[in-house]
């Protein structure tokens, strides 16, 4: 397996990467882009665009902000609200695979702003419908997240006819280098299919399977192209026009708002995904079992890339967290009514023969991984100077008693006597 000399992302990524002549992958040549662009004037031009939209009444809103209790929501609204002076209205599409941290994270961010909030949540018979169907078809126990939370924002714009929908980071522009920041690349329904629904939209689930009807699937099907265009509603990312930095965002936020981090399973990032029972844990296992790497791999190349990790610390993260068996699985698979045989056999079935190969007897066994590579000459004149620490903190809890044992659909949010 061919591996980046600067981070260590593999050739075999699923949003694709290429590489130049100094073996640098084309993630690391437009991460680049974050130390030479003219942020102060891509911020006047985020100004101009808002203004767009923006309504001198205060009883109309301005965009939408798809929100979580987790990730980029706290420093979207921020920056949204307290410097561009937008009213948003937040939506937020319910995972079901929820933690009482991220119930409490998003419930602050909506006192905390004063925002109003809408929440669509699918009846969980469908959901597990769903999920044994896309285990099966594409070994994802993802799929109906992602599709909710990228259909119900658009589908509420439609609604609702607000044509502004602002999102965070762009993925395949911030991890792979799939376009340029100043692409200014905007959500499409073709990228969203390709990338983030792994070739699936929902009219193709129903089509392949018999197990779920129209009626059940209803809240994932994507507007009409006619209808979205008839509204004019366009989703910008706020990376194109801001130098993006989950870490020092996160805690910026942590300071301001008092958002909550929390230990994660498989990762050092205490602060992306407290959100999700799985999202680090069972759901970043398939993906290492699928690919070969995880969410770690994701993480360390990020602060190589911003200068706080060498690739020889980066590589020892690698080592610590990539081989954790998920200890979130036995909650996920009840959840499921499934066995562990059963699941085991639709991930080995997607395997990537590039980096995994099967023995004789059954088991499985990486090909090639980043935690053997030696260095090299290539290797060495590509490495960044680090220039900052790469510490991720895990906050005080407003709510001491808090215990993370099963799912919270719905729940309190609100914890008395807490900022």
């Amino acid at each position: 397996m061919r591996y980046c000399k600067r981070c260590l992302y593999p050739a075999n990524h699923p949003l694709h990467l290429t590489f130049d002549e100094e073996g640098i992958c084309s993630g690391c040549r437009v991460h680049e882009e974050k130390d030479s662009l003219d942020w102060s004037g891509r911020a006047k031009k985020l100004e101009s665009l808002l203004s767009n939209f923006r309504s001198d009444s205060k009883t109309t809103y301005d965009c939408i902000v798809p929100v979580s209790g987790a990730r980029d929501s706290y420093f979207i609204v921020h920056t949204l609200k307290k410097i561009y002076g937008m009213n948003p209205l937040l939506v937020t599409y319910n995972k079901q695979y929820n933690t009482k941290k991220g119930i409490q994270n998003l419930a602050y961010l909506r006192t905390l702003f004063d925002c109003d909030c809408l929440t669509m949540t699918v009846d969980p018979r469908t959901v597990k419908k769903l999920t044994r169907v896309t285990l099966r078809e594409m070994a994802s126990m993802y799929w109906h997240c992602l599709a909710g939370q990228t259909v119900f924002p658009v589908r509420t714009a439609v609604q609702l006819k607000v044509p502004l929908i602002v999102w965070g980071v762009h993925q395949g522009c911030d991890q792979v280098g799939m376009f340029s920041h100043t692409d200014e690349v905007e959500m499409t329904r073709k990228y969203r299919k390709e990338h983030d629904l792994m070739g699936y939209e929902a009219e193709d689930l129903l089509d392949i399977s018999n197990e779920l009807s129209k009626e059940e699937m209803t809240q994932f099907f994507y507007p009409h192209d006619k209808d979205v265009e008839k509204v004019g509603v366009r989703g910008i990312y706020l990376s194109n026009y801001i130098r993006w930095d989950s870490k020092r965002q996160h805690e910026e936020m942590i300071d301001l708002y008092g958002y909550e981090s929390a230990a994660q399973q498989r990762t050092f990032d205490t602060y992306n995904d407290v959100d999700c029972f799985h999202y680090s844990g069972t759901h970043d296992f398939i993906k290492y079992l699928k690919y070969g790497y995880g969410k770690v791999t994701d993480h360390a190349s990020r602060e190589m890339r911003l200068k706080r990790l060498t690739r020889c610390d980066a590589i020892a993260k690698v080592k610590q967290f990539q081989n954790l068996p998920p200890d979130d699985l036995p909650l996920f698979l009840r959840w499921l009514e499934m066995s562990e045989t059963e699941f085991m056999s639709y991930i080995d079935d997607k395997r990537d023969p590039q980096i995994w190969k099967q023995s004789g007897d059954g088991t499985w066994e990486l090909k090639d991984s980043i935690c053997w590579e030696s260095g090299d000459a290539m290797t060495k004149a590509a490495a960044l100077t680090v220039s900052e620490d790469c510490q991720f903190v895990i906050t005080k809890q407003r709510d001491n008693a808090l215990l993370e044992e099963k799912y919270m659909l719905f729940g309190k949010g609100f914890v008395h006597g807490s900022r």
